[in-house]
């Protein structure tokens, strides 16, 4: 019994070994290229609310999964601030594993401040880095801003300075064009001061100064190629790509994983780029709604547009269920000015602020600029300039739209139609035989589009032609058909 018993436990424990041999090498692990994979992260074109959520979640995904390196491709010219400051608070507090910003092409202005967030600079042969001075554009075209600006920015860049051993003299020369940087060796060592730092040496220190030279003159900003980044102490190695690198770096015996946008995140940087123009439609395409007795068409364009453009910036990490809210309040008294209240009074003026004030804050990710970050402020003028632009051009598109699209929509709309007519009937009612074309009278009613009027002394029933007409207006007959009574408001 007790051998019985030892010989179907040494036969399970056989049955697992070999089960466990069996197993796929994936599934418990081990990775088939040998070491812990490489992740290519590639940050290319305008630095934008979408590109930081597109680095945020590609750092979220490989959290937790062992990275032997994770290489950010750099290849811009800048973009905005806010989404620049966001992916350098991504980079230093997200990844665990260590980072290194491999410039394929250019790293400028905001891209420069995301490339020295990485523990590592690398650059390839013949790119370029630096010239992150804030600017503005005006009427006089781009324009850099003063000092208020620039001091955050510096601030920005020396922490990032000092944490990677950067020269933080030179890291500050790429924001303001008035420093003026020196190198300056002393004792066999090489030191990067600012002229005014120089200056204030005392006099036994310039005692033991043995060279001295401007390395950025006053009124430039600092730009380096591959090489001066390397004699400055800010690239590490000058590559022909991202091979040659992982071979330096000891690492060409590991797998590599890009992770690149995936087409619905393209699809929110295209949005973003066109997000005035939806604003413009959408709103053009509610008043005609409005305008137009049921539910059609410019109502379905309408909600679809400004659906795309909150639900956009909602997944950039910008709108919230505040926008959606105001937005929904600017709907409701937009259709309660409409249909309960005659005319264009207070209620219609508050849902266009409402409605404008929600798409203003879907654009940024605060309510009012913060003083300690000036950008945001001319970020906010920016983004009201687009929401106000949107909201001009969706009342002249509706205008144009009631007036001319309306009353022709229904040949859009296939049959069936009554292909009798009545030319050969005769009018005999009374009511309408006194009644000319290009008789004028007033408005009893709101003619939404049918109503009320007193044309020379009479009440009649009228209808409007392609547009609502508040009570007590001015109206001329344009058309009489049998007991239809067709006008329009009257000019002045």
């Amino acid at each position: 019994m007790k051998r019985l018993r030892l010989l179907l436990i040494w036969v399970l424990g056989a049955a697992g070994i070999s089960a466990m041999a069996s197993v796929p090498a994936w599934t418990v692990g081990a990775n088939p290229g040998g070491g812990a994979p490489v992740f290519v992260i590639p940050i290319s074109g305008t630095v934008e609310p979408a590109m930081a959520a597109f680095l945020q979640r590609t750092l979220r995904d490989i959290e937790g999964r062992p990275a032997a390196l994770i290489v950010v491709e750099m290849d811009t010219f800048g973009g905005r601030v806010d989404a620049a400051l966001e992916m350098v608070d991504t980079l230093v507090h997200g990844p665990k594993a260590k980072t290194v910003a491999l410039v394929t092409q250019k790293a400028i202005s905001a891209g420069a401040l995301i490339a020295l967030a990485c523990n590592r600079l690398v650059m390839r042969h013949h790119t370029t880095i630096g010239d992150c001075a804030p600017i503005i554009y005006s009427q006089e075209g781009p324009k850099m801003v003063g000092e208020k600006f620039q001091s955050p920015l510096r601030a920005k860049f020396r922490t990032l300075a000092r944490r990677n051993g950067y020269p933080v003299a030179l890291a500050e020369a790429m924001v303001t064009a008035e420093m003026e940087v020196l190198a300056v060796t002393i004792d066999g060592e090489t030191r990067y001061m600012e002229a005014q730092d120089f200056e204030e040496l005392d006099e036994e220190t310039r005692q033991r100064v043995e060279s001295k030279s401007t390395v950025v003159p006053k009124g430039e900003l600092l730009t380096m190629d591959d090489a001066e980044a390397r004699q400055f102490g800010f690239s590490s190695m000058s590559v022909s790509g991202l091979d040659e690198m992982l071979e330096r770096m000891e690492l060409s015996g590991h797998p590599v994983e890009r992770l690149d946008q995936s087409w619905s995140e393209s699809l929110v940087r295209t949005i973003a780029s066109i997000a005035p123009i939806l604003m413009a439609i959408g709103l053009a395409a509610l008043y005609m709604e409005f305008q137009a007795p049921g539910f059609g068409a410019p109502g379905i364009i309408g909600i679809l547009a400004l659906g795309l453009v909150f639900f956009n910036q909602y997944l950039v990490g910008l709108a919230d269920y505040t926008e959606l809210l105001l937005i929904v309040i600017g709907l409701l008294l937009l259709g309660f000015e409409m249909f309960v209240i005659p005319g264009f009074g207070i209620a219609g003026i508050t849902a266009l602020l409402v409605i404008s004030a929600g798409l203003l804050l879907s654009l940024q990710d605060f309510v009012l600029p913060d003083p300690e970050f000036p950008w945001q402020q001319e970020l906010m003028i920016r983004n009201l300039t687009q929401v106000l632009a949107a909201v001009v051009a969706a009342i002249v598109a509706s205008i144009v739209g009631v007036r001319y699209l309306l009353p022709k929509s229904s040949r859009l709309v296939s049959g069936p139609y009554l292909d009798a007519t009545l030319q050969e009937a005769r009018d005999l009612s009374d009511q309408t035989r006194t009644v000319q074309v290009g008789d004028t009278g007033l408005a009893l009613s709101f003619l939404r589009p049918s109503g009320k009027a007193d044309i020379s002394g009479e009440l009649l029933d009228v209808i409007s032609e392609a547009e609502f007409i508040e009570k007590d207006t001015p109206i001329r007959v344009v058309d009489v058909r049998g007991n239809r009574i067709v006008v329009e408001r009257k000019a002045d």
